[in-house]
This record gives C-alpha cells, structure tokens and sequence, in this order.
C-alpha cells in the first residue's frame, strides 16, 4: 500500500492531525509535533496525547502511515557549542513528543557545517549528536532527510547522508527520507525513467534502500542542480510529472510515508488522487 498525504497542520490540537489528512482523503501524512519555528513550547496535556490517539485509530492511520517533521531551527552540525545545545534540546524535546503520541519517526533536516567546519567533521558531529539523543530515547528512529545543499547544508550527496550513516552506534534507530525537488536541485536529474533508476541505484548503493524510511514529493520552482529549495506543486514545476510516475509503480515505496510538501492546499486532495491513479 502506498501511504500518500501531505504535511497537515497541527492548529486547534494535535488530534486534528488526522482528521485533516482523512479529510483529504490521504492513506499516509506529514506533521509538526509543535511550531516548527520556536525552539520551545508548552508540554503536551494527557488529554491532547489521548485524544491524539483515539484520532489515529478511529481514522485508521497506524504510525508507520505518518512522517513527523521536527523544527527548523534544529542544527546538529553547529559548532558552537551554546548553539549545539539549543538544538539537542529542541531535538530531545521533539522525540519525546513523538513517544507521547506513539508515533515511531521523527524527520530533520542534518544541519549547515555555517562553512566553520569540513563537511567531514560536520556529518561526525551530527552522527555523535544523533548517537547521544539515540541513548536518551525509545522507539523513535531519526529519518535525516537529504537537502538542496545551500548555506553549507549537509546531505546534498549521497555520500554525505553514508557519513552520517557510518557515525550511528545503534542502526535500527537511524532512517533516510529523500526529497524529490531537493535531489533535482542538488543535481540529480530525475526528470526521466533513466535518471530516476540511476539515482535510486547510487542512493542503494551509497546509503541501502534498507534505510529509506519515507519520502517527500515536490515538484521544483527552481532549476536542475541550482541548490536552491523552492517548491512547486506535482507537474507544475521544472521536476516534471515523470519522477511520481516512477514512485508510484515501483514496489520499493509501498510501506513508508510519501509526503506533499506542494505549496497549494487546494490542490492536495487532487494530488493525492493523481498519485493514487499512477499507482492504479
């Protein structure tokens, strides 16, 4: 089965997560566990982690159909070490929200090295930070999500997400999640069937498909290999419509969460369907 949803807001209450992915008809979704902008917020009431609950199962939506996002502002490979520590806080805070709610992943970007730091020594820092939040949590894996790689972002090349993947102690804790508009601006040319297997083939054997614990769907505002991170609804974009095509009748993306990150809300619902009939 294909879990195929977009990122829905978490506004009024968490519990209206799901009720706003099943009103769109979504199999799957994308979600904050709290603004993704503030490096803190309010703990969770047990009503809200109640409720949370009783939405999922009268929804039919399990945890492995959903793909948390944590916050932005979370920066493992920042050197400074007041920094650091801001952002291992809101990181442990967002895992431990995730276990609340029961859900079992938990999505992030790996970090900008600020250009202070080789992208060597930037992916040990993230694997050491992601080992100590491993240690001090359960039952959640770190999805860490590949990037456009501007302003020294980490995880633009397949060998980058690999560091990353050799640094972690315990690897069942650890998952990848490819953005399909951020390959395309890191330069891998997945407008035809050809770069798409091609791509996929280099991601398994760089990283394992093994590892592949969901995927954002974007199409791309901006131009091949151009490292920037501009978003466009499916088939609006310079990515192309052929890309999905590929995802959606290949066995190896059943089972995990495929989120739209598109910019129009009202053209989640026919996205989702579009996507669904690719998948036929």
């Amino acid at each position: 089965m294909y879990y195929i949803g977009p990122h829905v807001s978490i506004g009024g209450g968490v519990k209206n997560a799901p009720i706003n992915a099943k009103a769109l008809g979504a199999t799957g979704f994308g979600m904050f566990v709290k603004n993704q902008r503030q490096w803190t917020a309010a703990p969770y009431a047990a009503a809200d982690i109640q409720s949370f609950k009783e939405q999922m199962a009268a929804d039919g939506y399990p945890a492995q159909q959903v793909l948390p996002h944590a916050g932005y502002l979370i920066n493992l490979a920042n050197p400074d070490a007041e920094a650091h520590a801001k952002s291992m806080g809101s990181l442990l805070d967002e895992l431990g929200r995730c276990m609340a709610l029961g859900l079992d992943r938990l999505n992030f970007h790996p970090g900008s090295h600020l250009r202070l730091l080789t992208p060597q020594a930037a992916c040990a820092r993230v694997a050491d930070s992601m080992n100590q939040a491993i240690a001090k949590t359960r039952g959640v894996m770190l999805v860490v999500e590949n990037t456009a790689g501007s302003g020294g972002n980490l995880g633009s090349t397949f060998e980058e997400l690999r560091m990353i993947l050799d640094g972690i102690d315990d690897k069942s804790r650890i998952g990848f999640c490819l953005d399909t508009m951020h390959a395309f601006a890191a330069g891998f040319d997945l407008r035809t069937r050809d770069g798409f297997l091609k791509t996929m083939e280099h991601f398994d054997q760089t990283v394992g498909m093994q590892y592949l614990r969901g995927m954002h769907l974007n199409d791309s505002k901006v131009d091949f290999n151009s490292h920037k991170d501009r978003h466009e609804s499916l088939g609006s974009g310079l990515l192309g419509i052929e890309v999905f095509r590929c995802i959606m009748q290949d066995e190896r993306f059943e089972n995990i969460p495929l989120v739209l990150e598109t910019p129009d809300e009202s053209r989640w619902a026919d996205e989702i369907r579009q996507l669904m009939e690719m998948a036929g």
